[in-house]
């Protein structure tokens, strides 16, 4: 009986040293397809709750109307922004370490390279244009074949007026055609009172998914993933993509933003409609580091989720959207 004992003392203190030696198992990887990397604006920097529109209350014309009064800070823990351009970089560095995370990201230049320089591996830089007096043709092409931006995005003529489909942008869709970029174009919803408070070009109606069909067909080997995935205009993007084999949609902004009811129910309609593989998980991540954690749950507490299902939006869709090599992130 002393040496069982003796030989069950000698498995656990084995055990125990294994466990203390053993480097803890990483998390699968998941890639963020929508990360604004943007120098951190003071007059912008306030606490922010998600789901910050699950109450939108109507503003008078009369008074001056200021982004605070629609971000919504009655909750426990209001997501804490950035106070500099250094404290960002770090969380955000810190953060696809701990969760294991690749991003594509667009932005300021400057803030974009050093993300790209600081986490070589995690940083996927893209390059937009939303409007024609942004740069030239020309730059735009020179810019995509330096090899550094693999990405068109993020494009957003909605909010310069103008439809993704207006023939002053068609050049830059060419360029990308003809360099095998993929390309994301905001699509939808703007948050409330956009055109009230600081985009006054910006049009509802602009964001049809169904606009961009000219484009689809001008340009059929181009290759579209649709930010916002088109909220609130279902019907439409769900016949788009039914339509055109190469358009996929991310759930970023609406994700964080929205009641989560209305958040559920349209992820959970794009999925019954067959599309779960062309799904891709996005922040539209801006100045809240603990954003990515927020949204991500979203997708992991989706109950009418198989597992599966939710790897597919976290990772493997984008995997086959952007033609990355699945082995370099194991």
């Amino acid at each position: 009986m002393k040496k069982i004992a003796l030989f069950v003392l000698a498995l656990f203190t084995v055990s125990c040293a294994l466990a203390q030696t053993t480097p803890p198992k990483r998390p699968l990887p998941i890639i963020d397809v929508h990360v604004h990397a943007m120098k951190v604006s003071p007059g912008f920097a306030v606490e922010m709750c998600p789901w910050f529109l699950r109450d939108m209350p109507g503003g008078d014309p009369t008074q001056n109307l200021q982004m605070r009064a629609f971000l919504n800070t009655d909750c426990v823990d209001p997501l804490q922004p950035a106070k500099s351009d250094e404290e960002m970089q770090k969380a955000v560095l810190a953060t696809m370490e701990r969760l294991n995370m690749t991003i594509v990201a667009y932005g300021d230049p400057q803030i974009l390279r050093k993300w790209k320089k600081a986490a070589p591996d995690r940083v996927i830089p893209g390059i937009g244009v939303s409007s024609p007096n942004e740069m030239s043709v020309q730059a735009f092409t020179d810019s995509l074949s330096s090899g550094f931006y693999k990405v068109m995005g993020e494009v957003a003529p909605q909010y310069q007026g103008l439809s993704p489909s207006d023939m002053s942008l068609d050049g830059y869709f060419a360029a990308a055609e003809k360099l095998n970029i993929p390309v994301g174009i905001h699509m939808g919803t703007g948050g409330n009172g956009m055109a009230n408070l600081t985009q006054a070009k910006y049009r509802a109606s602009l964001g049809r998914p169904f606009l961009l069909e000219d484009v689809l067909a001008r340009h059929p080997k181009l290759k579209i993933w649709v930010m916002h995935a088109g909220y609130p205009m279902l019907d439409e993007m769900i016949a788009l993509m039914g339509a055109n084999a190469y358009v996929y949609v991310d759930l970023a902004g609406f994700i964080w933003s929205y009641p989560q009811a209305e958040i559920h129910a349209y992820l959970k309609r794009l999925v019954q409609a067959g599309f779960g593989k062309r799904i891709l998980y996005g922040t539209d991540f801006m100045m809240w580091p603990k954003l990515f954690e927020a949204s991500i749950s979203v997708i992991e507490n989706a109950d009418y989720l198989s597992f599966d299902q939710k790897r597919d939006i976290l990772f493997n869709n984008a995997v086959r959207f952007f033609r990355l090599d699945a082995n370099k992130f194991k």
